[in-house]
C-alpha cells in the first residue's frame, strides 16, 4: 500500500531526524557481545534480541537529542555541512523532536526492565548511565560534546559498555577476555563520530562546540583517526598471540585494505566530502564487527 504524499514527506522527514546511517554503531558491539556469549555456550536469544532492541532505541534517542539540544544552543546553523538537522531547519518543530526523544527513551527503558529482571541491579547501573549518556552528551548543563569528551564517552558506550553488557545478560558473568574483544569495535565506532567532528570543526568552534577536533586542530584530528584505526587492526593479533583466541579472530583482517584506504582518504578530503567518508566508515566498524563475531564464536 503506497502512502499519502503528505504522509510519506513525514515519514521520510522523521527518519532524516534518527539518522538511520548510523544505526550500525548500535549494532556492531551487540553483535560482539552476543557472538562472545555463542562462543561461551551461553547464548539467550531474547536476552540478545532485547539487548539489540534497546541499543538501537538508544542510538535513535542520542540522534534525537542532538538534534534538539544542538538547535536549542544555536550549534546547527545554515553552514552546516552534515546532514540537515530536523530541529534547526524547521522541518519538525523543536518541541516535537524532544517528544519523540522521551518516548523513544520510554521505549529503551521497556528494554532494560526486562534485562534488569534477567541480570539484575549492574544491568540497572548499565541502564541509567546509558540514559545519562544520550541526556548528557549535548544537553544538559556541560554538554560532554562540547567540552572534547565526546570521543571518550563513545568509545566507553560503544565498546566495554555495550559488549560487556551483552554478554552479561545472557551469561550473567564477565571475563577478562571479554573485556579485550569489546576494545576493536569501540576504536572504529569512535573513528566515526572522529570524522563527524573533523566535518563540523570550523562551525563547531565558531558556535562555541568545543569537541575534541576543535581543540587540537585538523592534523591531529587526522592523526587519531589512524590510531584508533591502525589499533584496531593490531588487536586482533596481538590478542591471538595472547591466548584471548584462535586462528578464526584474525577474520577482521580481511578488512584491512578497507581501514588503510579510509586513512589514505581522510588525508585528501575536505568540507561535504567527509560525508561519504563518515559512511565508509560506519560500514568498516560494521563489517569488521560482523567477521569479528565470526572469529569469537568460533574461537
Amino acid at each position: 500500500m503506497t502512502l499519502p504524499a503528505g504522509a510519506a514527506k513525514r515519514v521520510r522527514t522523521w527518519c532524516l531526524a534518527m539518522r538511520p546511517r548510523t544505526l550500525p554503531a548500535a549494532v556492531a558491539p551487540v553483535l560482539v557481545g552476543t557472538a562472545a556469549a555463542a562462543g561461551n555456550g551461553r547464548l539467550k536469544p531474547l536476552p540478545a534480541l532485547s539487548a539489540m532492541a534497546g541499543a538501537l532505541l538508544l542510538q535513535i534517542a542520542v540522534n534525537l537529542a542532538n538534534d534538539y539540544f544542538d538547535g536549542c544552543r544555536g550549534i546547527d546553523t545554515n553552514r552546516r555541512l552534515g546532514p540537515v538537522r530536523a530541529s534547526q531547519s524547521g522541518l519538525i518543530a523543536p518541541a516535537q523532536v524532544l517528544g519523540a526523544m522521551w518516548l523513544t527513551l520510554a521505549l529503551a527503558s521497556l528494554c532494560g526492565l526486562y534485562l534488569a529482571s534477567v541480570g539484575g541491579w549492574p544491568v540497572v547501573a548499565i541502564g541509567l548511565a546509558s540514559m545519562a549518556g544520550v541526556l548528557g552528551y549535548s544537553g544538559g548543563p556541560y554538554p560532554l560534546a562540547s567540552h572534547g569528551l565526546g570521543d571518550l564517552c563513545v568509545f566507553l558506550f560503544f565498546g566495554p559498555v555495550a559488549v560487556c553488557g551483552t554478554y552479561y545478560v545472557q551469561a550473567l558473568t564477565l571475563t577478562g577476555t571479554v573485556v579485550l574483544w569489546a576494545i576493536p569495535p569501540g576504536l572504529l565506532i569512535t573513528a566515526i563520530l572522529v570524522v563527524n567532528n573533523l566535518r563540523d570543526r570550523e562551525t563547531d568552534e565558531e558556535t562555541g562546540k568545543h569537541t575534541l577536533a576543535v581543540k587540537i586542530g585538523p592534523r591531529w584530528t587526522r592523526l587519531e583517526f589512524a590510531a584508533l584505526v591502525l589499533a584496531a587492526y593490531a588487536l586482533p593479533p596481538v590478542l591471538l598471540a595472547s591466548g584471548a583466541g584462535t586462528g578464526p579472530i584474525l577474520l577482521p583482517l580481511l578488512t584491512l585494505p578497507m581501514g588503510i584506504h579510509g586513512i589514505r582518504r581522510l588525508y585528501h578530503e575536505r568540507g561535504a566530502a567527509l560525508n561519504l567518508r563518515l559512511g565508509a566508515t560506519a560500514m568498516l566498524a560494521l563489517w569488521f564487527s560482523v567477521l569479528w563475531s565470526v572469529g569469537i564464536a568460533a574461537s
